[in-house]
């Protein structure tokens, strides 16, 4: 598709955020993690690139994940209006959950939602996300869950969305999918990772035989664990190795 460049046309902040933006919607096709075009990553843009109002970055409605560039992302304000023209729609179910979370987290940046196979599963099963991985342990840390309530484009359902997120970084929507939302887009793509591994992990252990759990002191003292698994830098220790990851297999995202 030949969709003008917007380099010369945003900020060198927002034109960042938006390579990197780009550069997670085709890690989460390459992983295999996309529904067609009918789930969503959003970004805010930070106030001193929208002077003050509340914007954010989402998807065209209508390109694939593996799709998508810089350029073609759309800006919109809280109430779904697009800040910048653009010939393709916003998904209303889209803006629902994500601006639900971000008029509610000043914290985050980045909110990432999946529809996967075993992310739907996992959110149909009563017992949740169970303390038997490694992975498990890292996303029981931060984890809340929100009951389904049918597709989501009705604004009744945001505050009830956001009370059942609080201020956690992982969210199990029941009967639905996975969401992360954290301060970089680096760090929602490395919890979205770990979620969804969690996920699979589950099904496969729950497939063969007796479950051993984490001793819950062990799920309790995961927040100082990961830190020294990454040096401190969260998702941003492997973010430039998953930038040079996705520039070799699927180029072009940060035009």
């Amino acid at each position: 598709m030949n969709i003008p460049s917007l380099k010369d046309q945003v900020s060198s902040e927002e034109w960042e955020i938006r390579c990197d933006l780009a550069a997670c919607y085709r890690l989460v096709a390459l992983y295999g993690w996309s529904d067609l075009v009918f789930t969503h990553i959003s970004a805010k843009l930070p106030d001193t690139v929208t002077g003050g109002e509340h914007q954010f970055l989402i998807n065209p409605y209508g390109l694939m994940f593996d799709e998508i560039t810089a350029s073609s992302l759309i800006k919109v304000d809280m109430q779904c209006n697009k800040v910048q023209d653009s010939p393709f729609p916003v998904n209303p179910a889209g803006f629902v959950i994500h601006s639900a979370v971000h008029e509610a987290r000043p914290d985050v940046q980045c909110v990432i939602h999946t529809h996967t196979r075993a992310g739907v599963a996992v959110s149909g099963q009563k017992c949740g996300v169970l303390p038997i991985s490694q992975q498990s342990t890292f996303v029981l840390a931060s984890l809340a869950y929100h009951g389904y309530e049918g597709v989501a484009f009705r604004d009744d359902e945001k505050p009830r969305l956001q009370a059942d997120l609080g201020q956690a970084n992982f969210m199990m929507l029941r009967n639905h999918g996975l969401l992360t939302a954290a301060g970089t887009i680096a760090d929602a793509f490395l919890a979205i990772y770990t979620f969804e591994n969690a996920c699979q992990i589950q099904l496969s252990a729950q497939a063969s035989g007796d479950l051993v759990q984490v001793n819950p002191q062990v799920v309790r003292g995961v927040a100082q664990a990961m830190r020294v698994q990454t040096g401190g830098m969260g998702g941003a220790f492997v973010w430039s190795s998953l930038l040079r990851k996705i520039a070799r297999s699927a180029p072009g995202f940060d035009v």
